[in-house]
């Protein structure tokens, strides 16, 4: 090749290398602009720590290696509320931040008696289920505004604060009020005896005060909005507005129950939970 050709030939390579390598380092913090993004927008749900001031600008200084890691560990199970299956967002603003522990019944339909019950944990993976437990509520169904006789069980979600029962306690962390006036006697809607319905109980924190016995009967609502809605063993029917679980149900969610991770109920017919 001549001098003077071979010469220009490698001032345009070197001045073409030289626009790649600027095309590339733009694309190079693109991309790291891109990574930083993301964990800033996984914290905007509003449910865990905010990004510190200056991370995006470390983030943009840092190896890429060290940047591909980093959305990974912004993420947290704080964020997650929604892995609670069959919850709409309505639903789920009712459910207070500290809680760690969600027993959801889910009804058959609004007019139906018939639930399946699960008992969800928050842990360092998110929202773990338990096995589905069959339940029974109201004889009627549900109902977003219950009151005094009106045979249905009130949607919404409610803390749980004390459990009690007949039977001893059988090993509870909820503080546990038993009683001979837990004694129930009598048949249900379909004929079946009640004897034993209330050897546990755990209270649904539902027009009454918390931290009493069950067998309170303070209404803060008022007497017309009823009261005494109750987690009791199922007796084999539908309840007058009390949800209901076999009586091994009933104490394994004994045990299970810890106050110290806040635990609330969320029921109400399918459909309604999921708005």
């Amino acid at each position: 090749m001549h001098r003077t050709n071979r010469l220009l030939w490698l001032t345009g390579s070197s001045q073409l290398c030289a626009r790649v390598e600027r095309m590339i380092t733009r694309t190079a913090r693109t991309a790291l602009s891109a990574a930083v993004l993301v964990p800033v927008l996984l914290t905007g749900c509003g449910r865990s720590t905010p990004v510190e001031s200056g991370r995006e600008a470390r983030a943009a200084a840092a190896p890429a290696a060290e940047v591909s890691r980093e959305p990974m560990a912004e993420v947290s199970v704080d964020v997650l509320p929604q892995e609670v299956p069959g919850l709409g967002a309505a639903t789920r603003a009712g459910i207070p931040d500290a809680s760690r522990q969600v027993l959801v019944v889910t009804g058959e339909g609004k007019d139906s008696p018939r639930s399946v019950a699960v008992l969800y944990e928050r842990t360092a993976d998110g929202w773990q289920g338990g096995p589905e437990w069959p339940a029974h509520n109201a004889l009627k169904g549900w109902t977003g505004h219950h009151v005094l006789g009106d045979l249905r069980s009130p949607i919404g979600v409610y803390t749980l604060s004390d459990a009690g029962g007949r039977l001893p306690d059988p090993g509870t962390r909820l503080p546990y009020h038993r009683s001979s006036g837990f004694t129930l006697s009598g048949t249900g809607f379909e004929g079946e005896p009640l004897e034993g319905s209330f050897d546990y109980v755990v209270a649904i924190d539902y027009n009454r005060r918390p931290g009493t016995s069950p067998q309170d009967w303070t209404r803060p609502l008022g007497a017309r909005r009823g009261g005494g809605i109750w987690l009791h063993v199922d007796h084999g029917g539908p309840t007058q507005g009390c949800v209901s679980l076999a009586e091994e149900h009933m104490r394994d969610l004994l045990r299970a129950l810890d106050p110290d991770r806040h635990p609330v109920v969320v029921m109400g017919d399918a459909a309604s939970l999921a708005r």
